[in-house]
């Protein structure tokens, strides 16, 4: 199971928030897999879409301009524009439904980005994570700001929702 960070006095490094954010997605997209019923599937998925939208947040607002700089600028670029991909697809999913025809497929495809999304974050020697510590990033600092924030925006989400995912790099399809 994830570890949870919400108790403040348990103060993660950055990157163990993030990597604890990146274990919770994949057991959801599995839970998704399994899921059985209509009703399930799209709670599930709505979980998912929560979670990817406030992780993507909390490491645009803060992680990756930290790591401008530190790590390198076309990974850094690529990191940006994969979120905007999943962007697409998060607001996609939580416009529809499981009777829509390509629900299921948009779940999965958004499962294999964010699965390679990860990859490239975590990579043990050359990933976006070991070249932020190898540049000496304050992780404990980062750690404490983005749980405030993610805090924050959970909070938000529950009273007000968040809306729709906005993106950086690409322009929001219009209706």
């Amino acid at each position: 199971m994830a570890r949870s960070f919400t108790d403040t006095s348990d103060k993660p490094d950055a990157i163990a928030l993030l990597k604890a954010d990146h274990r919770k997605v994949e057991d959801l997209f599995e839970q998704f897999e399994n899921a059985k019923g209509d009703g399930k599937k799209k709670k599930i998925a709505e979980q998912i879409c929560l979670e990817l939208k406030v992780h993507a947040m909390i490491e645009e607002e803060i992680f990756y301009p930290a790591c401008e700089g530190a790590i390198e600028d076309d990974m850094l670029k690529e990191a940006y524009v994969e979120h905007d991909g999943a962007k697409l697809l998060i607001n996609e999913i939580e416009a529809g439904g499981p009777d829509d025809e390509f629900y299921e497929a948009k779940v999965k495809v958004l499962s294999e980005e964010i699965e390679h999304h990860v990859e490239e974050e975590e990579k043990r020697v050359e990933g976006m994570f070991s070249q932020a510590r190898k540049a000496g990033l304050d992780m404990d600092d980062l750690g404490e700001r983005m749980l405030a924030r993610k805090e924050e925006l959970m909070e938000q989400a529950k009273t007000t929702g968040l809306g729709p995912a906005q993106t950086t790099t690409m322009a929001q399809p219009t209706a």
